[in-house]
């Protein structure tokens, strides 16, 4: 067992943790929000009042915040992870971040005597809630291979992925088809709608052919219901989105689906309603089709 640090115990961070705790792990955790941590202490794990504090004696070291500046705000300057860590341990990455600053961050990480990965995951709070989250990996083989009996606490299908920032390349490409995929399942249910036809009927059988998918399977009810309560926000697939154009437009690759589904998502996190769960992508379809 070893002494992990958590970083970011947000929606999908605190659920990390707990699992990390439950499965025999010694557990630190740190977050802005108090209440955060104080959820992690009655689980059995640990408290930090920063992040200096957090990783001092740590093995591993995972964050879990937002995007690529909160990334480089915990891990750089004197309170940061480079800076207080201690030399050797294994610095996880489970944010999802633009690739070539997993690349920066990396190299920095391992000038400071870290070991890195960048470990991005998939699978939204429930698959985190229940240990069952993909994680794409990058970074050394036989870092990967120190770090499997930690991913394995949180995740299901945990794969090396290359070298560091691949595995942020394989989450920009994850978050490309789920873009996609909830906007033609917004699409079809409108559609199904139009027509009267029974919608949990038709996303059974539609579930069980070719057009079955966990996106499916775990929004199709969200939209039924018009249940847009986040398991992950607009604002951060909007983000996502964005490192995906990006990174394409960089290596000259063609998304033109891609880049019509991150302007629609753009749109509707313009209107305000970044705060929605992913699946509220629906409203704007429903909306558009005048059956809202």
């Amino acid at each position: 067992m070893s002494n992990v640090t958590v970083i970011g115990l947000g929606i999908m961070g605190l659920p990390m943790a707990v699992n990390l705790v439950k499965a025999g792990h010694t557990v630190t955790g740190y977050n802005r929000s108090q209440d955060k941590v104080d959820a992690l202490v009655a689980a059995g794990g640990n408290g930090a009042s920063s992040v200096a504090e957090a990783v001092k004696d740590a093995d591993m070291i995972i964050t879990m915040v937002p995007d690529s500046p909160d990334v480089e705000a915990v891990v750089t300057g004197d309170d940061g992870v480079f800076a207080n860590a201690r030399a050797g341990a294994l610095w996880i990455d489970n944010s999802t971040i633009r690739p070539d600053v997993a690349v920066e961050l990396a190299d920095a990480a391992r000038a400071a005597g870290l070991r890195p990965l960048d470990a991005p995951v998939s699978g939204g709070e429930q698959g985190a809630i229940d240990g069952v989250l993909s994680i794409m990996v990058g970074g050394a083989k036989a870092d990967f291979e120190a770090a499997e009996p930690v991913l394995n606490a949180i995740g299901r299908t945990i794969v090396h992925v290359g070298p560091s920032g691949s595995g942020q390349t394989v989450k920009a490409a994850n978050q490309l088809i789920v873009a996609a995929n909830i906007e033609a399942l917004a699409e079809a249910i409108v559609f199904l709608e139009a027509y009267g036809v029974d919608t949990e009927a038709g996303l059974k059988v539609l579930g069980g052919g070719l057009a079955g998918s966990k996106v499916l399977e775990q929004k199709g009810q969200k939209m039924l219901d018009r249940d847009f309560a986040p398991g992950f926000r607009l604002a951060l697939h909007h983000k996502d989105l964005g490192i995906v154009t990006a990174a394409a437009r960089a290596k000259n690759v063609a998304i033109p689906l891609g880049s019509a589904v991150a302007q629609l998502v753009g749109n509707i996190v313009a209107e305000g309603d970044g705060g929605l769960d992913h699946s509220g992508l629906f409203t704007r379809v429903a909306r558009s089709s005048g059956r809202d």
